[in-house]
């Protein structure tokens, strides 16, 4: 698995999902399902997107005891997903316990990465809400080498950590980055982003797009132009 622009299929229904992944007649892209699509359709959504040849990050980020997040894992290494996440705030056990479950009894396993902080929050934040107190980057990199200490394939982090993360941890530890946006983008609730092109520069392995493409008035284009920039630089 290569480079590559995983779109954040954040919708409300199966329906609303297949009626946006129908426009996409040349290239099926890769695609993410969160929280708000699985609660509202279950793991019959990831099959059928499968069915039709998608890529899939689910992305439902465990977080809770170990042994509830290995049975958890054991019932989602079963619907064939690309990619699934938990937090590591959790801890390294229960990374670990992530990894046991998802594994299936032939040693095969989708790949498991863990989110560091999401990129909604900010310095202040986290120092306010969550009394972390150290520097974004030091909590960052912190998760991300207790993550690779767990074993897991990389980590959830914003474009802005990608290059340390990858210093830390070696080139071969994924970087998923969210909070893309084009440059004449508005950031929304996103604090800590950059360019497609400038992920690239920095090292993400993949981006997570969403409204950059699910609102522009044709995700197509939209869709193309940040694959274009993300694995060419833009220079086609």
């Amino acid at each position: 698995m290569g480079k590559d622009v995983i779109i954040a299929c954040d919708f409300a229904s199966a329906n609303e999902t297949f009626a946006f992944l129908e426009r996409f007649t040349e290239k099926k892209p890769f695609v993410k399902i969160g929280l708000e699509l699985f609660c509202a359709e279950g793991p019959s959504i990831v099959r059928e997107l499968k069915r039709r040849g998608h890529k899939i990050f689910l992305d439902l980020k465990l977080h809770d005891i170990p042994n509830t997040v290995k049975k958890a894992m054991a019932v989602l290494s079963g619907l064939d997903v690309d990619i699934c996440n938990v937090h590591a705030a959790g801890t390294v056990n229960m990374m670990r316990a992530a990894i046991e479950g998802l594994t299936r009894p032939d040693g095969t396993r989708p790949l498991l990465i863990a989110v560091t902080q999401l990129t909604s929050t900010d310095q202040e934040s986290m120092e306010n809400d969550l009394l972390i107190k150290v520097p974004m980057q030091e909590v960052v990199m912190h998760y991300a080498r207790n993550a690779l200490a767990a074993g897991l394939d990389g980590v959830v982090c914003s474009p802005l950590e990608s290059e340390r993360v990858h210093a830390a941890c070696g080139s071969g530890f994924l970087t998923v980055t969210p909070g893309i946006r084009f440059a004449e983008n508005e950031k929304g609730d996103q604090r800590r982003v950059m360019t497609p092109a400038a992920a690239r520069e920095a090292g993400s392995d993949y981006i997570v797009v969403g409204r950059p493409i699910t609102a522009s008035a044709d995700p197509v284009a939209a869709y193309l132009r940040c694959l274009d920039e993300f694995t060419n630089g833009g220079k086609e």
